[in-house]
């Protein structure tokens, strides 16, 4: 992804079709170890291909996998809220427990 971002940046930055050294700058400038083989298939790939056509292809794909979200079902969305109370109150009784044994710190008066 790295280099796809350093190619469409030398795209931004007004080459039409950035070649191997304009994208080493590009990373190099931020610290990044370049792996050649993975570089040269993004400009392999994307050579002499016009980005807005690509990131338009892209949308549409986007655009046709679900996403999720919704409304959830009232019975659904109540179960986590009545596991969040039980949740919660065996959190309580835990901490209550702790601080009493933390009173006698570790030993009791009558042990």
């Amino acid at each position: 992804m790295r280099y796809v971002a350093a190619y469409l940046l030398a795209v931004l930055g007004g080459k039409a079709s950035p070649a191997q050294g304009d994208l080493e700058k590009i990373l190099g400038s931020v610290g990044i170890e370049i792996d050649q083989t993975k570089l040269q298939k993004v400009i392999k790939d994307l050579n002499g291909k016009s980005i807005d056509e690509l990131i338009a292809q892209g949308r549409e794909k986007l655009s046709s996998m679900p996403v999720g979200g919704g409304a959830a079902p009232a019975a659904a969305a109540a179960a986590p809220a009545a596991e969040e109370k039980k949740d919660s109150k065996k959190e309580e009784k835990k901490a209550e427990s702790e601080e009493e044994e933390d009173d006698d710190m570790g030993f009791g008066l009558f042990d």
